[in-house]
């Protein structure tokens, strides 16, 4: 049976290093993304976030807190984000290169 999928209040458009830009609306889309077409190494926030998708499909993990996680991989990966929020605190742990999960 397949899981059903979450929506984002509100789409997250990412810019890759090489100026393509992808949009994700659901947590499918990104954990797809995450998993199978992430182009760069990965780092703490993007474990994080697959796991943290995963627990939101099985509705073990808030979608905000997997929302909040593809973020900040995609900060850590040095992607430029739009639609998501990110709060100041996680910037500044980004930045510093310390890990909050």
């Amino acid at each position: 049976m397949p899981t059903p999928d979450i929506l984002w209040a509100t789409p997250i458009t990412v810019r890759l290093q090489n100026g393509t830009e992808k949009s994700f609306q659901s947590i499918h889309d990104t954990l797809d993304f995450l998993e199978n077409e992430w182009p760069n190494a990965h780092g703490a926030y993007h474990d994080a976030a697959v796991a943290s998708c995963r627990n939101a499909l099985r509705r073990e993990t808030p979608p905000a807190v997997s929302k909040e996680l593809f973020l900040a991989a995609c900060m850590e990966a040095g992607y430029a984000v739009r639609g998501g929020s990110t709060r100041a605190g996680d910037r500044r742990l980004l930045e510093t290169g310390h890990r909050r999960v």
